[in-house]
């Protein structure tokens, strides 16, 4: 019998399964300061000023959809890592599943914290440029859109959201709330009912999430099309939830808590997935951006065009040298994977270049006439901190959560085959 396999379960109410006091004493600060970040960060968003010398509004809201689709895209990618575990019947992850559990929750709050992004889509001209009664689509026939208009309208654009967060709180809740009761009841017939649902929840969650990013973020582009762009922000949502539970577990274990159960092999299958979520994110990206551009058809090459001039040319090369290249080969050798500090350090700084990758997608609709631009280092800054805010602001609620639940399914039946866990 292995070492691992060996392990005894503890009691449920261990100290090692429950939030470190040297973690939960961040709960005040995190709440805090991330909300003062983020109102510093809206305030400087807000100050940027165009070339004309003139307010940009839409800086400041498209800042905050930065923030927010980063931060929500963190929550969305943990709600499939736990709807996908269920699926599968997964037994290596259960001890880290908890995490994303934790996260995914967190979904309903960013219902609340859309409330900004909503109001913009009712102001003219504030953050999507479909909302302007003046705005001409270049390109197409006038009939196309007029079509498009019966899809981009702020009415059904308020709908569509309520369906989305309708959808993703539901499914968080239930979820949710049949891992936390089964702490209490151990109740085996939980872990069949959450699998059962969560065939459904799978098909649910595509289809929502997709039809997300086309409204939220490829709709900054009116008549820019691409189906492939529900992926693309897919796959950078599962890519950054699988960094996001590699560092919290890493946390969790250097304050003490969870130290024999979450081994070197789970932190060796978390890499497995981060290094096959990058080459996944790369390989839509690349695919989108090679349909797209040899087709050369105007409307949708435009969106790439803006994304090669000034500034955002240099983002664009660094998102291929620095989100792709270095991970890729940084993250690539085992004994690099079986290196919980390494692997929590290669998680931060993919988290990092998630946000960089969404700053690409989302700011260059921050414009004035043709004119795309990074707002200078003000900009810059005030994107940063909103992000920081924002998702600092999350995990102040995270950690209140966390602190009155475990941090361990500590009854879930397959706990005992999860510290048990080898790869091979």
């Amino acid at each position: 019998m292995s070492e691992h396999a060996a392990t005894k379960l503890k009691p449920a109410d261990d100290p090692a399964y429950k939030l470190p006091a040297c973690l939960g004493k961040f709960q005040l600060p995190l709440l805090g300061g991330g909300l003062a970040l983020l109102l510093v960060g809206l305030f400087l968003a807000f100050s940027v000023q165009s070339n004309e010398d003139v307010s940009m509004p839409r800086f400041g809201f498209s800042a905050y959809l930065t923030a927010y689709l980063y931060t929500l895209s963190i929550c969305l990618g943990c709600l499939f890592f736990v709807l996908i575990q269920h699926l599968v019947r997964a037994g290596w992850s259960v001890v880290v599943r908890r995490i994303a559990e934790l996260m995914m929750i967190m979904i309903w709050p960013m219902a609340v914290l859309f409330l900004p992004i909503l109001f913009a889509a009712f102001q003219e001209n504030a953050l999507f440029a479909w909302t302007n009664p003046d705005y001409i689509a270049e390109f197409v026939p006038e009939r196309a859109w007029e079509n498009k208009k019966l899809f981009l309208n702020p009415t059904f654009f308020a709908i569509r959201a309520v369906v989305y967060f309708t959808i993703w709180c539901s499914l968080s809740l239930y979820f949710w709330r049949g891992s936390v009761l089964q702490d209490e009841t151990g109740e085996r017939a939980a872990t069949d009912r959450m699998q059962l649902w969560s065939g459904p929840a799978v098909m649910l969650f595509a289809l929502s999430v997709s039809f997300a990013a086309f409204d939220w973020g490829m709709s900054l582009a009116p008549m820019w099309f691409s189906t492939m762009f529900g992926v693309y922000f897919f796959a950078g949502s599962i890519l950054a939830a699988h960094c996001f539970i590699c560092v919290s577990a890493f946390l969790l274990q250097r304050c003490g808590a969870a130290k024999d159960e979450i081994t070197v092999e789970h932190y060796h299958d978390l890499g497995k997935y981060m290094f096959g979520f990058i080459v996944f994110w790369t390989y839509i990206g690349f695919s989108q951006y090679l349909l797209i551009w040899y087709g050369a058809i105007p409307e949708e090459a435009e969106w790439f065009y803006t994304r090669q001039l000034g500034s955002f040319a240099g983002i664009s090369i660094a998102l291929v040298l620095l989100h792709w290249l270095l991970p890729f080969f940084g993250t690539m050798a085992r004994t690099v994977r079986r290196m919980p500090a390494v692997m929590a350090l290669w998680a931060v700084y993919i988290l990092i270049m998630h946000f960089v990758d969404l700053f690409w997608v989302v700011m260059p609709e921050a414009r004035v006439g043709h004119h795309a631009h990074v707002g200078g280092a003000l900009g810059v800054i005030a994107c940063v901190l909103c992000a920081v805010g924002l998702l600092g602001l999350v995990l102040g609620l995270v950690l209140r959560m966390a602190a009155s639940s475990h941090v361990v399914a500590v009854r879930d039946p397959r706990l005992r085959e999860s510290i048990a866990f080898e790869n091979f």
